[in-house]
C-alpha cells in the first residue's frame, strides 16, 4: 500500500510514516506543490498510491468525476480536522494504524474514499 500527500498534509507526516514502515511520500517532496487537483489525483492513480488530503469537499467531487468519466484512482483517504496539521505524528500514526487495518483486506481501493481516524 503506497501514499501521497497532498500539499495541505504537513510534509513532515511522510518523514514520519516512513520511519513507521509505510511507503508515503509529500507532493512538497516530489516538487508537485501548486498543481491542482485533477492532477494530483491523476498523478497518484498513475503511481498507484492512495491520495491523502484534507481537501475533502473537492476530492470527494473529483472522486465522482473520476467514476463517471471511467479514471480509476488507487483510494482516497481524508484527514479531519480532529486530526491537527501541526502535529504530524498523530497524523503518521493514523495514517500507519489505517494501513495496519486495511493491509491485505481490501483486494482494490479503486474509488475508496475514507477518512483516517484519531
Amino acid at each position: 500500500m503506497r501514499f501521497l500527500l497532498d500539499e495541505d498534509v504537513n510534509p513532515a507526516v511522510a518523514e514520519i510514516g516512513r520511519g513507521l514502515g509505510l511507503d508515503v511520500v509529500s507532493v512538497h517532496k516530489i516538487q508537485r506543490n501548486g498543481f491542482d487537483d485533477d492532477s494530483q489525483l491523476h498523478y497518484a492513480a498513475a503511481d498507484n498510491r492512495i491520495f491523502v488530503t484534507r481537501n475533502r469537499d473537492d476530492f470527494i467531487k473529483l472522486t465522482i468525476d473520476f467514476f463517471q468519466v471511467g479514471h480509476v484512482h488507487a483510494g482516497l483517504l481524508i484527514v479531519p480536522h480532529s486530526l491537527p496539521n501541526n502535529q504530524p505524528a498523530r497524523i503518521a500514526h493514523s495514517l500507519r494504524r489505517w494501513h495496519e487495518r486495511y493491509q491485505g483486506n481490501i483486494s482494490s481501493f479503486q474509488y475508496m474514499l475514507d477518512f483516517l481516524t484519531t
